[in-house]
């Protein structure tokens, strides 16, 4: 076990780059497993859910080769098992990821249940709805069994816009045969990353980017190389902790074509950049201020599947809420369990009532205190960071391995950005 020591109270300043996005990094390794030809995956994160994707490409029999920098490739000759190892598909959720490209190249899938963050029910129905449809049999067992003699194209309606569900459906089809439409898609940048790196590959895929998919399936896929894009997330984490430490930040490649509803959402916390390029710069004294709704109506931060804004980033501006002056609803509708963490900022001095599982009320700004906390999940534990860094005192964070499944080098690069933060292992 690691833990962060952080001292709070000290602006961070300087340059970042964005790491690869991690949604996309996934999907797009298990992916490979869709030819026999050499792939080779650029800009890549060097975070911990990453190195257990490749863990399970070598166990499913594929060639991996770190390039460094980020570029992998990865060749998969033959397939020697069908079964993801149940070690690294309790360590994360992406492993069902493995499944459309295992039931698309075999025939067959033996998958244990999937781990991953604890923020609530993550139901797995809508991927196997999608499999059924393309002609795959799903039995439970203490693990999913799915068996497919031939995959034929059809028409799908989602019962969820599931991001991983429609990556499985998409990996699963474009092999399939005769032409899938996915109805009700997810349409995130990691869902278009992936969609991009397939047609690289000699897949047909068009409606990219909407939520209506259209797929005609190939008989085989090739080789290419494709660089998955930056990391929003991690953008929007980066935002939150240059405001709260009332720092100054430059962030290169952060994409700001993904961050549209993202700026709507920090505007409405008196937090707004400045667009250059590919790059953002946070300035410094910014004004940190609740902007009421018309009427001076208690305005709300709400999430919503693509384009609205990210569930992912629901704990970050809840924790930046609690440094801004005036009172906002944040309301994550998607996950009943995200929002479980809040108890530990109320300790730490914020202004939080707990609504229900799924709305918060904050009011600030509230001079928060050093604590000790432990990490329940990704994006939790960078909220918990962020408020770490912006506290009195000495903090201390444990269980950190949550945090660094989805941020790259977090302790170093906030180190360079003037951060007072140690990682300690136990």
């Amino acid at each position: 076990m690691s833990k962060y020591i952080i001292d709070g109270s000290f602006p961070i300043n300087g340059t970042v780059t964005a790491s690869g996005n991690k949604n996309a990094a996934l999907p797009c390794i298990a992916a490979c497993l869709l030819t026999d030809e050499e792939i080779v995956i650029g800009n890549l994160p060097d975070i911990e859910d990453v190195r257990v994707m490749f863990e399970v490409l070598q166990e499913l029999g594929a060639n991996v080769k770190n390039e460094g920098g980020g570029v992998y490739r990865v060749k998969t000759l033959d397939i020697k098992t069908s079964e993801i190892p149940s070690g690294q598909a309790r360590a994360i959720r992406a492993s069902i990821l493995f499944a459309g490209p295992l039931l698309a190249r075999t025939g067959k899938v033996i998958l244990p249940p999937p781990g991953g963050d604890v923020i609530g029910r993550r139901r797995l129905d809508t991927h196997f709805m999608a499999f059924t449809e393309l002609g795959a049999r799903v039995e439970m067992d203490g693990v999913y069994k799915l068996v497919a003699n031939k995959l034929v194209g059809v028409d799908i309606f989602l019962d969820e816009a599931s991001v991983t569900a429609t990556e499985n459906a998409i990996m699963a089809a474009v092999l399939a045969s005769g032409k899938t439409v996915i109805r009700n898609a997810a349409s995130e940048p990691h869902v278009q990353d992936l969609c991009s790196m397939l047609n690289a590959m000699g897949a047909n895929i068009s409606g990219i980017g909407s939520n209506i998919l259209y797929i005609d399936g190939v008989k085989k896929l090739t080789g290419a190389e494709f660089d998955i894009g930056s990391d929003f997330m991690e953008v929007g984490s980066y935002i939150g902790l240059a405001a709260v430490t009332r720092g100054e930040l430059t962030i290169k490649k952060a994409a700001p074509e993904h961050l549209r509803m993202v700026k709507l959402g920090f505007g409405r916390l008196g937090i707004h950049w400045e667009t250059s390029g590919g790059d953002i710069h946070i300035p410094s004294g910014l004004e940190m201020k609740v902007n009421p709704d018309l009427g001076g109506m208690i305005p709300k931060i709400d999430d919503a599947p693509w384009p609205g804004f990210p569930a992912d980033l629901t704990s970050i501006m809840l924790t930046v809420a609690t440094q801004v002056e005036g009172t906002v609803l944040i309301h994550e509708k998607m996950f009943e369990s995200r929002m479980f963490f809040v108890d530990k900022l109320i300790g730490m001095g914020a202004r939080i009532i707990l609504c229900d599982p799924h709305r918060a009320v904050v009011s600030g700004p509230a001079r928060l205190r050093a604590s000790y906390l432990i990490s329940p999940d990704v994006r939790a534990g960078m909220a918990m960071v962020i408020a770490a860094l912006c506290a009195e005192g000495q903090s201390v964070i444990a269980n950190v391995y949550q945090i660094e499944r989805g941020y790259e080098d977090l302790s170093g690069r906030l180190q360079s950005l003037g951060a007072r933060i140690q990682r300690v292992d136990d």
